[in-house]
This record gives C-alpha cells, structure tokens and sequence, in this order.
C-alpha cells in the first residue's frame, strides 16, 4: 500500500552506483528507513539525489516486515539551501536532524516533533535568525515533547521550588537523577563524583526566557545564553542517549 507524506531528509548514503538509502522524518508515519532506486540518475521519481535536509512530499510503500522500504516519488518543496551558505547555521540545522533521529524510534508518529524540527528549519533560513537561539529553542523542546527534558523548576530530591532569584543558587543539574537540585540537595546527596551539571547565571537566564517563550512570550536570549543553554542540553542529551552526538561540537562548541 503507497503511502503520502511530508517528509525530511535526516540521513541518506549510497546503497549502489544509483540508488541511496534514505531516513526521513514523515509527518504521520514516523521515521521511515527506504531504499531509493535509481534516485541518482538524471532522470529519477527523485529529481536527482535526495540530500540531507530536504524537505517534500513523499510518495512510499513500507516494507513489509523487516527491512527498507521503497521510496515511489519524492517532490522536494523546501531544499534549505540557504543553509548551505552559512556554517552556523548548516551546523544547527544539521545537530538538529541528527539529534531529532536518535530521541525517535522508527516508526513511531510524532506529528509534533516533525512540525518541531520543519519550524526550526524555515526560522533558521530566515535572514538575521540567530542559530544558537533557534538550536537552544529547538532542544528545549524536542526534549519536553519526547518525556526526556526533566524537571526545571522544583529540586527533585526534596520537592522545593527553584524557579525564583532566592531559590536559584547553587543550582546543579543531574540528567541522571532527572532534573534540578537544590544546594542543600546536591552538597549532602549528589558527592563530588556524581553526575551533574553546575549551572550558572546565564544558564539559569536562558532557560527562564525559554520557559517563558514555550508559553507564547515573545523573549529575547542573547549569544551567551543561548550557548549556555544549548552546552547544557546538549550535556543532558548525551547522558539521556549513552552517546555524544557528532554533530554537537561543531554546532554548539
């Protein structure tokens, strides 16, 4: 049975001298892994050889069981070339498909997560974005919106609220523990060798303006917030995930 989607190109590789495999993000399907014949003759159901980033609409039939299935036709819309002409913000975009691939299981649908990345992909290309403050926006909420984020605003050892300026000293983050702690929390229970993460003033400034933009506020986060931010959720991804992804050095430093 064919299928119809929206679709981005999150990781392609030659299969033969004509035909590559490719992961794309579908809107309804999920992550999808299919086999593109013929993709990079001149003459193609393709347009020529599906680059990563594309964005389209895809024509497929699943595979069976196990294994690839088959690309049918593939119509690029939006092939965000204007990302190509700046590396900060090919690198974004790039960590951002990369990391959008590994928090997904194929075939799992996650409409929010593809309407997510396809957003971040336009306001990246837009001219005067600010990379670092669409990749921090991004990670902020691809995170909340697959369960891996944590909890930001209470110290999850003894409960107490942290989100206000007399709260908010001697702030540490633990991915592992799965959110904030407290001074007190951290000094008597974490130990020195424990994982966690320091956060500093322009860490806990970013992730309140982020807080308060996933609400609809329209906020402002500087260069040194947004690489704040960005350093620290990039950390916790990496402890989520049991890798670092490779994309996270040259988009984030």
């Amino acid at each position: 049975m064919r299928r119809r989607e929206s679709a981005i190109c999150l990781r392609s590789g030659d299969y033969s001298e004509t035909s590559q495999i490719v992961h794309f993000l579908t809107r309804g399907d999920g992550k999808v892994k299919l086999l593109a014949k013929g993709a990079k003759r001149a003459k193609s159901n393709t347009g020529g050889p599906i680059d990563l980033l594309a964005e389209g609409e895809l024509v497929y039939i699943p595979a069976a069981r196990e294994g690839l299935g088959t690309v049918v036709e593939f119509c690029e819309t939006a092939p965000h070339a204007v990302l190509r002409r700046d590396a900060a913000r090919l690198n974004a975009a790039l960590y951002m498909v990369e990391l959008t691939s590994a928090v997904l299981a194929e075939g799992d649908p996650h409409v929010e997560v593809f309407d997510l990345l396809h957003s971040a992909l336009v306001r990246l290309g837009r001219k005067g974005s600010q990379a670092g403050a669409v990749l921090a926006y991004f990670q902020w909420r691809v995170l909340r919106l697959v369960g891996l984020l944590g909890e930001l605003k209470a110290c999850v050892a003894c409960g107490r609220d942290v989100s206000g300026r007399a709260g908010r000293k001697d702030l540490h983050f633990s991915s592992l523990q799965g959110g904030l702690l407290c001074g007190a929390c951290e000094a008597a229970a974490a130990g020195a060798a424990a994982e966690k993460y320091r956060l500093d003033g322009a860490t806990l400034a970013g992730l309140a303006a982020l807080a308060a933009a996933e609400t609809g506020v329209r906020v402002n986060l500087p260069a040194k917030q947004a690489t704040a931010v960005n350093r620290l959720l990039a950390y916790h991804a990496t402890q989520q995930l049991g890798k670092t992804l490779k994309m996270a050095r040259h988009a984030i430093g």
